[in-house]
């Protein structure tokens, strides 16, 4: 009787491991079927993204004969990814949605500081000049359109300005002019619309606003696609000149890759006959560009430098509990300049 009974246990045990093993092996079956394939590093899509200067239409429209230019030296597709804000690009960014982008500022200096990405270019243009100028826009006619008057009543303005993450929309002309003015874009102004130099400076022309951020680059596009509005505005204020967009690439390419990639951009637009033409007409209807030039993270220490100066301006200008607060904010921005100093020396020739 024990016989058959351990006999019978035995059955059991072997008959479970078996439905086990079946079950095991039909999931397993079932996962190879619906499993997502493997994705080579060779193969897989460069995902480029594009600050929004303009329209996200017009600047992927822009952009896409250079990008089909690059996958065909890189021998990867590359996609574009074009939004409508500098908060749109910076979330896809920090989602790893973007591999490669053209950025500038205070953009290019976060993806960089915080190690997701590297420079490998800095843009040029036509005019040789190293970078470019924040600009303020009024109408030409009407009750405020001067200089003097802005500054003697900021709170009667309506205001057109860039999204914070602008260096010439919003940081240079708060850094550089109302800040010093003791005017804070963010409250003085009798409304506030935010938006892209396109729609800032279409903003004052159609008189939806009184006074404008813009830059020379954009202003200078602007006045070709919309002469009639370009036609009422004059310029009223103009800064330093601020250093040229960048073009990151994301730091855990190999160098290889890296390198294949500055090697495309540098060269771009650089030979004679037919083909550098069509690649020189390419790049000017791009934001009026010239080419590129071999760039490192070095580059953004004038981005870092505004960054840091705007942040301790802004310390500065504030109402603080007590010193003790003021000063605690004080050493915080300074000892954030000095990470982001030394983040961008690192690997710098």
């Amino acid at each position: 009787m024990q016989a058959l009974v351990t006999a019978v246990l035995a059955a059991a045990r072997t008959a479970a491991v078996w439905s086990t093993a079946c079950l095991w092996f039909l999931a397993s079956a079932a996962m190879a079927q619906t499993a997502v394939p493997v994705v080579s590093f060779d193969t897989a899509p460069v995902r480029f993204g594009i600050l929004p200067l303009g329209g996200a239409f017009e600047s992927r429209n822009d952009w896409e004969p250079v990008l089909a230019d690059l996958s065909r030296a890189i021998g990867r597709p590359v996609t574009v990814l074009s939004v409508t804000s500098y908060e749109a690009l910076e979330q896809a960014i920090q989602r790893n949605q973007v591999d490669m982008a053209f950025l500038s500022g205070k953009m290019a200096l976060d993806t960089v500081t915080q190690r997701r990405m590297k420079v490998v270019a800095q843009v040029t243009r036509h005019d040789g000049l190293p970078g470019y100028r924040s600009l303020l826009l009024a109408r030409k006619t009407g009750p405020r359109n001067s200089l003097a008057d802005l500054l003697a009543t900021p709170e009667r303005w309506r205001l057109a300005r860039g999204e914070s993450r602008s260096v010439s929309g919003f940081i240079v002309p708060q850094l550089q002019f109302f800040l010093p003015n003791n005017i804070a874009m963010e409250t003085r102004f009798a409304s506030e619309l935010v938006g892209t130099h396109q729609v800032t400076a279409l903003a004052v022309a159609n008189g939806e606003a009184d006074v404008a951020t813009n830059n020379t680059a954009d202003f200078e596009r602007f006045k070709l696609q919309f002469p009639v509005e370009a036609e009422r505005l004059q310029v009223i204020w103009e800064s330093e000149l601020i250093p040229h967009a960048q073009i990151v690439v994301r730091r855990d390419y190999p160098p290889q890759f890296q390198a294949r990639v500055q090697n495309f951009l540098v060269g771009y637009a650089r030979s004679k006959g037919p083909r550098g033409d069509t690649e020189r007409a390419m790049l000017k209807s791009l934001h009026d560009l010239a080419g590129f030039l071999a760039a490192d993270n070095s580059s953004l220490m004038p981005a870092a430098k505004l960054a840091y100066q705007l942040a301790r301006q802004s310390a500065m200008s504030a109402q603080w509990v007590n010193d003790e607060a003021r000063q605690a904010r004080l050493q915080r921005i300074e000892s954030t300049y000095a990470e982001q100093v030394a983040a961008l020396r690192e690997g710098a020739p």
